[in-house]
């Protein structure tokens, strides 16, 4: 291929000392900006992801982590094991609450099922075989289809490397394509975890602020067979060894120094057109917020007497409570900018320049007027839809996929849609046996009856027929009637037992279809009609990635013209970012400034003794009598907890080892700042702040638990 326009966007100096989530191939290009701010290693030592520090660095999927010892401990954040501390916890034995401590790997307990732990070990640009010349002349769904079929082949032969992971990851709006071969471990077990008093400290009161006192880290350990392959759990499975691990700094971190965190950042959102922001702002986000909303309501309501229930449903209580407050946080910060206008103008200013010339760059303008027509037609179909997906029970969801999984099972694997192949089977298989710690009838029903009241209280031509004749919705039905229909579902499903969920994994078509379960006689009925909506969302998919990747291509080119660099938004895929430890001028509230550090005496300050802010006791006396140990700062008067620094992260980040110049672990990055979170869109060198929880406070915790066998480990001791 021609020089990638990645290369090209990176000619250019000129970016925000602390913008940009870097592939790390990019780092050399931004030589000059890393060592300005203070790293003291070589930029082109990072790049290599078999070599040290990308080796030790690792995705849980959905989190980072990293390897800290020679044994395959990984260290994380304690809200990215919480599924895992959550599945394992119980009301005789509730680990969530009072944290959990293997004192040698025989006391280890299972991940969460499904839990896994990915290692890059190569990225390649495959651009050219994924839009090949063939697939450069199709559009609409024949585009989508054949860009689906090349991935397919390309990870198909990828993993023939057993034990590996493949996927083909999309770059600058599907413009590049690259291909990340990750070993996948499967044999995870959950090492430590604080007290929920220390790793959730401050609940969702501090969630996305300012001061912050949370010990956010918890340790897993990698497994594999004893021939050193990724192999499912079993007794006889050893502890990975990884190539390289992270050392723990023997110096923390002060003001000004620098930092990078290394990790798997999400999604970022700083190329979108100005019509996709207006319509995430305006509709998306307040409507994603009440939904939540609703959700926590009912699920505490529902959990509020029954113990196992609340255990059952805390991890995804956690999640949309984080995700709410951020997409709140969001809408605040939109209202108070002039980020869509900022967009429209900047948008205005690039049609102008493809308009201008007479040259290649006028065949970007057709393209840039078909993506506002196509993301319109989107926009609408998503809003027409918004009811109708929220109105089907999470069972008739699992029996749908089920369904579908037997369907594409008579098929060649190769002809399977992607996400139903033999490669795909542990995931389902995690699904329906993790239902056995997430599930609650009484729960479902009430979320059930929540969504299919806004639902059918629609009229008749704005609902969707089929649905409604697969699960007896009609018209002018009353709450009581809803919740009895509700309950006849219940009453005529054996798909809250995992044996008939299991039983449903190898199933035929047939034995699908002669089934008298309510949940799937209704996947069955529905399917035709499920695969139509989904033919017509890829040929509008299709459309949309021809027309976005030729606009990323002139944005490129005009921002190079102008003497910018261009990184690729985050999506799930190795990133380096990098910056300083830094407080802020002023809050968002007050105008305080706020210091870069915060301390042990914020705890004792906070602790009320019971709820969010319910510090171990343990801890509090050691606070009270000023048992610091080895990691009392002498500036600070007291052992740092959490720091904040100018790093550039977003949602997956969490969990990402934070290093020092020389490459050693000073923390885990764990959160944002309330006001700074819009930086998924708009970035602000001024206001956007990472919060990390310092080293010297997990160890210093650690100590005060007893956790003197990984402290040794991790050569700590």
């Amino acid at each position: 291929m021609k020089k990638s326009l990645l290369a090209l966007a990176l000619t250019s100096s000129a970016v925000f000392a602390n913008e940009g989530m870097w592939m790390p191939k990019q780092l050399p290009e931004i030589a000059p900006q890393l060592k300005a701010a203070g790293l003291e290693l070589d930029p082109a030592s990072l790049t290599k992801l078999t070599e040290f520090p990308m080796a030790a660095v690792v995705s849980l999927g959905g989190c980072s982590a990293s390897f800290v010892s020679p044994q395959g401990l990984v260290a994380t954040n304690h809200h990215c094991a919480y599924g895992s501390i959550a599945h394992n916890a119980t009301a005789e034995n509730d680990i969530l609450t009072n944290g959990f401590l293997a004192r040698s790997m025989d006391e280890e307990l299972q991940a969460r099922p499904g839990s896994r732990i990915f290692v890059t070990k190569a990225v390649q640009e495959v651009t050219d075989k994924v839009i090949d010349a063939n697939t450069a002349k199709l559009s609409g769904k024949k585009r989508v289809d054949a860009i689906e079929a090349n991935q397919k082949a390309l990870v198909a032969e990828c993993e023939k490397d057993e034990g590996h992971r493949c996927t083909v990851s999309a770059f600058y709006g599907s413009l590049e394509y690259y291909m990340i071969k990750q070993l996948e471990i499967k044999d995870v077990r959950l090492v430590h975890a604080p007290p929920s008093g220390v790793g959730k400290f401050g609940g969702d009161t501090d969630n996305w602020m300012w001061p912050r006192h949370t010990g956010d880290y918890s340790f897993y350990r990698a497994y594999v067979s004893p021939e050193g392959k990724s192999a499912d759990f079993s007794q006889d499975n050893v502890p990975y060894q990884p190539d390289f691990h992270l050392t723990i700094a023997k110096q923390g971190v002060k003001e000004g120094d620098f930092v990078m965190a290394l990790g798997y950042p999400g999604r970022t959102n700083r190329h979108r057109l100005p019509s996709e922001v207006a319509e995430t702002f305006e509709w998306s986000y307040p409507t994603v917020v009440q939904d939540y909303r609703d959700a926590l309501d009912i699920i505490a309501r529902e959990t509020a007497d029954n113990k196992d229930a609340e255990l059952k449903y805390a991890s995804r209580v956690a999640g949309l409570n984080n995700y709410m407050k951020n997409r709140q946080g969001m809408l605040d910060s939109f209202a108070d900018s002039d980020l869509l206008a900022r967009k429209q103008a900047e948008h205005a200013e690039l049609t102008a320049w493809v308009n201008s010339s007479r040259d290649n760059k006028k065949a970007y303008a057709k393209d840039l007027a078909a993506i506002e027509k196509l993301l319109a037609e989107r926009h609408s179909n998503d809003r027409k839809e918004h009811l109708l997906d929220a109105a089907a029970p999470r069972l008739l969801g699992t029996a749908r996929a089920l369904y579908r999984l037997a369907q594409e099972n008579t098929k060649p694997d190769n002809e399977r849609k992607a996400g139903f192949q033999e490669r795909d089977l542990p995931k389902f298989k995690s699904y329906v046996a993790a239902m056995e710690r997430n599930f609650d009838v009484s729960v479902e029903k009430a979320l059930d009856l929540h969504d299919l009241k806004k639902y059918a209280a629609q009229p008749k031509k704005l609902r969707d027929s089929h649905f409604d004749k697969a699960l007896g919705v009609k018209d002018n039905m009353s709450e009581a009637q809803l919740q009895a229909l509700i309950d006849s579902w219940y009453a005529n499903t054996s798909l809250t037992s995992l044996e008939s969920r299991e039983a449903l994994l190898t199933a035929t078509p047939e034995q699908f279809a002669q089934s008298d379960d309510v949940f799937v006689k209704a996947a069955v009925a529905l399917y035709k009609q499920d695969r139509k909506r989904e033919a017509d969302e890829e040929e509008l998919a299709g459309k949309i990635q021809q027309a976005y990747a030729s606009y990323m291509r002139a944005k490129i080119a005009f921002m190079h013209s102008q003497g910018k660099a261009v990184y690729p938004d985050a999506n799930s895929t190795l990133r380096v970012t990098f910056g300083n430890v830094k407080g802020r001028a002023h809050g968002t509230e007050d105008g305080n400034a706020w210091a870069p550090f915060t301390t042990l005496r914020g705890i004792t300050q906070k602790a009320t003794g019971e709820g969010e802010f319910n510090a171990p006791q343990k801890q509090l006396d050691a606070i009270n009598a000023k048992q610091y140990g080895a990691y009392k700062v002498d500036s600070l008067n007291s052992v740092p907890v959490n720091y904040l620094a100018t790093l550039d992260i977003t949602g997956g980040n969490s969990g990402s080892a934070v290093l020092n110049s020389k490459a050693e672990l000073v923390g885990l990055a764990f959160d944002g700042t309330l006001d700074s979170i819009i930086s998924d869109w708009d970035f602000n060198p001024a206001n956007t702040r990472s919060i990390q929880v310092d080293h010297r406070f997990m160890l210093w915790q650690m100590e005060l638990d007893g956790a003197d066998n990984l402290l040794k480990e991790m050569g700590v001791k």
